[in-house]
Parts: structure tokens; C-alpha cells; sequence
């Protein structure tokens, strides 16, 4: 729903543990009379304090005790015969604290939804309120927390409050260098009578010696292949271009090609002898090679978009133009999110629980240093704030994340990735299962859910305060985050 990820309410205990034990929810039949209180810090801290009796966990703990009886191999007893002290002796801590355990737990979780409290984090065992939980010397014990509470927070927006939007124009170059790229990537190659400058020429090489004769038992490479492009010397580039098969072309091979590695791979021989060439070579044409742009024709349009989606040439320009506009209003909406992040943090001034927050990052994250903390903390400090934001927002207006929400996303995500390779067209079926695949990871579906919701957001905002739009090229939108 709405809530925020750091942000756990009554209803929204977790599984949380540490160092100092670790909580497990379990239902009890008996109803506990725990004591517990809570004692207010501040307006943003408090600490909650769990006393627990001996009658809290004593039949627990002797019907364990009992249990582990019957089940425990003991040197010189048979299993179920094990005096119940022995056992006690040797396990009742070991239960005892796995007791406390689970009713600390359990009576935490019904007293934080019983009183409605919202917090930040986690509960942190208390740094001011040490615990009283002495095993061998007492039977009565009291576990103390300290928890950050959620702030207020006030908005109050409306059309008196400004945020720009910046729609991206799509221009006719953008368009013109789309459909260049799809003729290139739907192309197909070709043989060709004679060598021009973008072509692939094959052929064999032939190392020649100082006399201009091919070199006795010199380096010798058949079908080997080369860019007439990559060649780097201008005017043996010049002596290829033009040329036909069966011709015969010699050139200094270590001009042509200055690349090491791309010469020892043209030659196959190993880059420690590619390193030592020296002279001409002589190169006999046998093939050329030429990629041939699609044309942009009913062909093309299908195989990018699907038959019959696309039927003419002014068609494909307005189909790209749309894609266009569709990935270009992500960014859009992107930096809105940014923009109006900075505008909410200076106008709500939500006072955090610092400290605590503080410490709760240091246990949450292990390899996190509380200097580490410190140093990051005022970046910390805006998201948290802008999470709470969200959430109220979320909460206020209803908002509320689906399945079906965060499948769209992915889907949108999906069919971005492909157009990058100029597939349009990919089946619904196929493209939802991969939807779902995304899903079913977690890590994926938190991102999901937050790309939904501040989809959502991004729709409230635009609906309630007063957008400036301004209407930007794509250098010009860049330059923003310059």
C-alpha cells in the first residue's frame, strides 16, 4: 500500500533480530498480563519496557523441558529416562531464553498494535535502559526498547505551490537517426563486385621480403578478414578502395593496422610476433563483403512493429516519434520526481529522530560504520523524509500498489529493453511472462513497487499543485543535472 519501507506500524511488525536475541512471532492460547510501559523521551523518541514474571513462561518452559526428556540421548540413560534435573542442568537455559524469546515478542508486537504506535526502523534494544535478564540469579526479567517514532507530517498542497515539468521535444534528427539505425540493423549483407569504404574485405596475406618477393618461410594467413574502415593509414585505405577480386594489393601491414592485437587476430599469429613485423605484405582480394541498409518499406515496418501496424513511410516517422515521446516522458517524469522531492522536503520541515535513526542504520547494515553513517547521514536525512512524504501522500489520497501495477511497470520496462534491439513487436503472452519472472524476484518487485508508486505520486502532483511547463531539447534537458 502506501506505506513507507522504513516505516513499520501496528499492523506491520517484521522479523527483526540482532546481536542482543532475536523476535519470533508465535501465538500463545494463554493470554499474557505482561507489564509493560511506555516512557516518552521526547515527541519523536520513547522507550517501551516488557517486565516478565516467573507465571509468564514457567508452564512453557517445564513442558519443553519434558518434551526435550523424551527426545534427548543422555551416556547412561535410555532415551525418555534422563533424570528431569540433568536435563534442566543442561538445556533450561537454552529453553528459558528461547521463551523469553517468543513472549517478548509476541506481547511487543500486541502492545505496539494495541496503541497504535508508528515507528521508524526497527525497536533497538535500549542504550539508555539496560535490560535486566540475569538467567541465573533471577525469574523475573525486564527487556527494554527504544523506538523512533514517526513524525508528523503536514503538506497542505495545492495550486499555490509551483513545480516545474520539463517535456522533452522530439526533433526531426532524433527520428532521422532512428531509422537510420533500424535500416542498419535490419540490413543484410551483400557480395560486391569492388571494395568501397564501409565494406568487409577478405583475403590472403602474404609477408614479403626487402626485394619486394613473398618471403620464404614468412607469415602466410588465408580467408583472413578485415574493416576497410579500421585501416588507419589514409592512403593505404585509398589503395583498397576501388579494388576487385582476384586483386592484389601490398602495403606495410603495421601502417595499415597499428593495433597490435587487432593485427595478431586479422593474422592469427600470436601478439608477441605481431609485435615484430616489419615491411609489406602482400594481400590477394578473394571476397567482398557489403552490409546493405534495409529500405524503409512495408518489409521493415513489419518486422519491427508487427504486420500491418505500420503501412507507410510517414507512419513508421509518427511511430517512432511516439516511442520516442513514451521513453522521453519517463526521464520527464524522473526529473519532476527530483524537482518536487526538494520543493515538499523545504515546505513539510520534518523533524526525524536523528540518533535512533542513526544506530538503526548501523545494525541494520553490517559493514556500515557509525562514522560511515555520520558522514552520509544529511542524504539520509532528505530520504527518509521524502519516503515519509510519499507515504503520506499514499495514505491521504488512498494510493494504493497491485499486482497488476507493478506488472505494468514491468512490462513497460520489458518492452523498453527490447525497442533498444528494434523489437516492437513482441507477443503479449511472451512479454507478460516475462513481466511475471520480474515479479517473482524480490529485489526486483521493491523496485517495481517503487516505480509504481511514484508513478502514482507523479499523477497526484499533477493533479493538485500548479506545473510550470517548459518545453526543453534533449541537450538542454541533460544540461539540468549538469
Amino acid at each position: 500500500g502506501g506505506s513507507s519501507p522504513f516505516i513499520r506500524t501496528y499492523s506491520r511488525l517484521p522479523f527483526f533480530g540482532w546481536r542482543f536475541f532475536s523476535f519470533i512471532w508465535i501465538n500463545h492460547s494463554k493470554s499474557s498480563k505482561m507489564n509493560i510501559t511506555k516512557e516518552n523521551i521526547d515527541e519523536l523518541n520513547v522507550v517501551v519496557s516488557l517486565n516478565v514474571a516467573k507465571d509468564d513462561y514457567a508452564e512453557q518452559v517445564e513442558k519443553k523441558l519434558k518434551d526435550y526428556r523424551k527426545r534427548v540421548n543422555l551416556n547412561g540413560f535410555r532415551p525418555g529416562n534422563a533424570p528431569i534435573g540433568l536435563v534442566k542442568k543442561m538445556y533450561g537455559k537454552a529453553i528459558l531464553w528461547d521463551e523469553l524469546n517468543k513472549i517478548v515478542s509476541k506481547n511487543l508486537m500486541e502492545y505496539l498494535k494495541n496503541e497504535k504506535i508508528e515507528f521508524l526502523g526497527e525497536p533497538l534494544p535500549s542504550s539508555s535502559r539496560p535490560a535486566d535478564i540475569d538467567l541465573e540469579t533471577k525469574e523475573e526479567f525486564t527487556f527494554t526498547f527504544d523506538l523512533g517514532l514517526k513524525p508528523s507530517v503536514s503538506l497542505n498542497l495545492s495550486k499555490k505551490d509551483k513545480l516545474p515539468y520539463y517535456n522533452i521535444t522530439v526533433d526531426d534528427d532524433m527520428v532521422a537517426k532512428m531509422m537510420e539505425s533500424n535500416a542498419y540493423r535490419f540490413g543484410k549483407s551483400v557480395s560486391a563486385d569492388s571494395v568501397e569504404d564501409k565494406d568487409l574485405v577478405k583475403g590472403n596475406f602474404e609477408q614479403l621480403g626487402e626485394d619486394g618477393n613473398v618471403l620464404e618461410g614468412g607469415v602466410k594467413t588465408e580467408d583472413a578478414l578485415f574493416a576497410v574502415d579500421r585501416i588507419n593509414e589514409d592512403s593505404i585505405r585509398a589503395l583498397v578502395i576501388g579494388a576487385k577480386k582476384g586483386d592484389i594489393i601490398d602495403f606495410d601491414i603495421t601502417k595499415a593496422f597499428t593495433n597490435n592485437t587487432d593485427r595478431s587476430q586479422m593474422l592469427r599469429i600470436s601478439a608477441a610476433d605481431s609485435e615484430k613485423l616489419t615491411g609489406n605484405f602482400r594481400f590477394t582480394v578473394s571476397d567482398i563483403t557489403r552490409h546493405q541498409p534495409a529500405e524503409a518499406n512495408q518489409e521493415l515496418f513489419d518486422m519491427i512493429y508487427g504486420k500491418g501496424v505500420v503501412n507507410s513511410v510517414d507512419g513508421y516517422k509518427a511511430k517512432i516519434k511516439e516511442e520516442f515521446q513514451k521513453e522521453l516522458a519517463i526521464q520527464s517524469d524522473f526529473k519532476f520526481i527530483i524537482d518536487a522531492k526538494e520543493k515538499l522536503i523545504e515546505k513539510s520541515v520534518i523533524k526525524l529522530p536523528d540518533e535512533f535513526l542513526k544506530r538503526w542504520i548501523v545494525v541494520a547494515n553490517e559493514k556500515t560504520t557509525a562514522e560511515d553513517v555520520e558522514k552520509s547521514y544529511p542524504e539520509m536525512q532528505k530520504e527518509f523524509a521524502w519516503q515519509l512524504i510519499k507515504g503520506q501522500i499514499a495514505t491521504e489520497n488512498n494510493i494504493i500498489i497491485s499486482d497488476d501495477d507493478m506488472l505494468e511497470i514491468a512490462k513497460e520496462q520489458i518492452s523498453s529493453q527490447f525497442r533498444q534491439y528494434g523489437l516492437s513487436s513482441l507477443p503479449e503472452e511472451q512479454l507478460t511472462e516475462f513481466a511475471k519472472e520480474s515479479l517473482a524476484k524480490n529485489e526486483e518487485k521493491a523496485h517495481l513497487h517503487d516505480r509504481a508508486l511514484d508513478n502514482k505520486i507523479v499523477a497526484y502532483l499533477k493533479s493538485t499543485v500548479k506545473i510550470d511547463e517548459k518545453n526543453v531539447t534533449t541537450q538542454e534537458f541533460n544540461d539540468l543535472f549538469k
